[in-house]
């Protein structure tokens, strides 16, 4: 029986598909999270824009700022959602893009360019943006379709307990979706649209090549379906990387954007929104690449792994298996303890020894040592720097997931 889609009242206070809290910001007639935009509708309110810290635009001049102004007040007169939303985000984007982008705006010509750029890909995936509802659950989650035959990528814990569920695409067209198979350890899965039809549908990119500093676009059913708004599109660049298949933006995300896809600013799918961060703009998406490497097994319908809210305990985190120790004074790891048949015990590294760098890259602590694990993947070959007995050594130590070396013990 289909399940009846209400308009939302106002805002939730938590997400179903999470065991945390998350702070549900309301944002119906457009606003701003943390100085971001996280939504625009029709009714967006000009005096939100105002309201930006205009005076942290490095490269606007008081004629561009009018300009923007009324590019902004023109669109809302018209109701068109997404030149809104790129008026609203060129004044942010004017303080921000000269110190915090990988390719940094030199002139206003740069900014129109990347408005445009951002324009196109909203309205080009947006229609693919579906909202999942399950009546077996309750809960609600995002997903984004990625071929015309209906097929929808999602994360794991949006499927959790569910065998089939409700599409919702942005224009309310529902359709029943089957769930297939699931990696609980990457939080990726798949579900198919079970009518026949050529679907709205976004093409796959890829996920390794990110780099910190990467302008994207995440979208979702923020708070669930509302029929009085597309989704949402919020715009933000990569923080991080790792562990694993897994990647960190600062796009604000809250609950219902589960699941919901992250794109490149080429209307690629690059990663599906995972766990969301209490500061709200601090959010792992589980990468596209990790969909590749199971795709088959997922397709097939199997379902493995477990879901962690510690990504440093994730399944999927690379290993050298070893316990550390600290000493105050020495700067480095020292190897308390090595697992037997682990990388550490194959490469020779001893109990005791002292490792200082990893690829070249200096280790203060256990803490840096594990940041730099996360982000190398499962069989990559590291090289340790390491100073036994006054002896400085390089060790090549060939990386495992922690669940492949514990799962052999």
């Amino acid at each position: 029986m289909p399940i009846h889609i209400k308009e939302s009242k106002g805002p939730d206070t938590s997400c179903e598909s999470h065991e945390k809290q998350v702070f549900h910001e309301p944002f119906r007639n457009g606003g701003f999270v943390n100085g971001e935009v996280v939504a625009c509708g029709s009714r967006t309110v000009p005096g939100k824009f105002r309201a930006m810290r205009q005076s942290s635009c490095l490269s606007c001049t008081r004629e561009t700022k009018r300009q923007i102004q009324y590019a902004l007040n023109h669109a809302t007169m018209k109701g068109n959602p997404i030149p809104t939303l790129i008026g609203l985000c060129l004044c942010w984007l004017c303080g921000s893009l000269q110190m915090l982008a990988r390719e940094p705006s030199r002139n206003l010509q740069d900014l129109v360019q990347l408005e445009s750029k951002v324009a196109a890909v909203s309205r080009k995936v947006g229609p693919a943006t579906v909202a999942l509802l399950s009546e077996q659950t309750g809960s609600s989650g995002s997903g984004v379709v990625a071929s015309e035959d209906g097929l929808i990528l999602t994360a794991a814990h949006v499927v959790q307990g569910a065998d089939s569920l409700l599409v919702v695409f942005p224009d309310g067209k529902q359709v029943q979706g089957k769930v297939l198979g699931a990696n609980y350890s990457k939080d990726i899965a798949m579900v198919k649209i079970t009518g026949s039809g050529k679907w709205p549908c976004a093409t796959m990119g890829a996920s390794k090549s990110l780099a910190a500093g990467d302008w994207v676009l995440a979208l979702g059913h923020s708070t669930g379906f509302d029929a009085g708004r597309p989704p949402p599109v919020r715009f933000g660049r990569v923080v991080s990387k790792g562990p694993g298949n897994f990647l960190t933006t600062d796009c604000t995300l809250i609950g219902g954007d589960s699941g919901g896809p992250l794109f490149d600013l080429n209307g690629n799918i690059i990663a599906i929104h995972s766990s969301i961060g209490q500061s709200l703009t601090n959010n792992n998406h589980a990468g596209i690449d990790g969909f590749r490497d199971d795709w088959d097994r997922i397709l097939a319908g199997e379902t493995w792994g477990a879901l962690s809210m510690n990504p440093f305990a994730n399944p999927e985190m690379p290993v050298l298996g070893i316990g550390m120790a600290m000493m105050r004074g020495v700067k480095g790891v020292i190897v308390e303890s090595v697992v037997p048949g682990s990388p550490a015990a194959a490469a020779g590294v001893r109990t005791g020894d002292l490792i200082r760098s990893l690829d070249g890259s200096e280790v203060e602590d256990g803490g840096a040592l594990l940041q730099m694990l996360a982000k190398r993947q499962a069989g990559d070959a590291v090289k340790l720097g390491v100073l036994r007995d006054k002896e400085s050594l390089e060790v090549k130590v060939t990386l495992k997931r922690r669940n492949e070396l514990f799962e052999q013990r």
